[in-house]
């Protein structure tokens, strides 16, 4: 018994240094965080002072238009863009798994996007975009469709934002889904075959109902992720025209940097992260309960 709480003991240690690492770069930043979204911070003589303002910075967020419209606009983003980058993802996963061993030179090809650093996909999409020489005009204007103002449009900046978003970050949800394809028992799917279920049924009988715990999971990851986008859309639209393209990370860093509030901007942050987390325990929650 003794040897068993040295062991433990020794155990808790060993995992101490690693502990003391998390808090320095995840505690204590979030406890300045939550703070900080309770004072007013001014700079006088060079010298940075808080006042205790209470809960005033969230009663704020209440009546901030621009809150509203970046939450809204985040929204949509995340919801269009994650399941076109899912389903796009497990359509790509599933025909590189049936190709075979001769899929290498696809899976390189589709992982590219990912590798490419943002603020380039930004700089050339907006290029592509342009409305006097972009190539997608171009293009139009051959086929005799005429010009389109991409990213000057209301209507259309979001839906050109989530383009690229989709085209950058698909192949993140094709990797995750590509490794749980070629997990799946092929039994299973040989068995249907023999039994003379169609392509489809397979599909929607076999196939989807074995693969829908790495697609929850991949939809989760990719929507945290896409709740945080920011460098697309400061490239492309600076969050116009107007609020078209105002999403909340945008919103935030013009509150902290832009208009030099860094006490709203962080109550801003707080509320953000805290809807997020709560959504993402609730969904993980549910998807547990429907497992077991």
């Amino acid at each position: 018994m003794a040897r068993l709480k040295h062991g433990t003991a020794a155990r808790t240690l060993s995992l101490l240094p690693a502990l003391l690492f998390l808090v320095l770069l995840s505690a204590l930043p979030l406890a300045n965080l939550f703070a900080l979204s309770f004072a007013e911070v001014n700079w006088t003589g060079g010298t940075q002072s808080w006042r205790w303002v209470g809960f005033e910075n969230y009663q704020a967020l209440a009546s901030d238009s621009l809150f509203h419209a970046g939450i809204l606009n985040t929204l949509l983003l995340v919801l269009v863009a994650t399941s076109l980058q899912v389903a796009i993802g497990l359509a790509l996963a599933l025909m590189c798994s049936a190709v075979g061993r001769k899929s290498h030179a696809y899976r390189t090809l589709f992982l590219l996007p990912i590798l490419i650093p943002g603020i380039i996909i930004g700089a050339i999409w907006r290029l592509m975009y342009n409305y006097q020489f972009g190539i997608i005009n171009q293009v139009l204007g051959y086929l005799g469709l005429g010009q389109v103002d991409w990213l000057g449009s209301a209507s259309l900046a979001m839906w050109s934002v989530i383009i690229v978003d989709v085209w950058h970050w698909t192949p993140f949800a094709f990797l995750l889904l590509l490794a749980a394809v070629e997990s799946l028992p092929q039994d299973v799917v040989e068995a249907a075959k023999i039994d003379g279920a169609t392509p489809y049924k397979r599909f929607r009988r076999i196939t989807l109902p074995l693969l829908w715990p790495a697609i929850f999971v991949t939809f989760v990851f990719r929507a945290i992720i896409a709740f945080k986008v920011f460098d697309e859309v400061y490239l492309l639209t600076g969050g116009g025209p107007g609020t078209a393209t105002e999403v909340i990370s945008f919103t935030i860093y013009q509150r902290f940097f832009i208009q030099d509030n860094p006490g709203y901007g962080s109550a801003m942050s707080v509320t953000v992260m805290f809807v997020v987390a709560l959504v993402v325990a609730v969904a993980m929650t549910r998807q547990r309960a429907e497992a077991q």
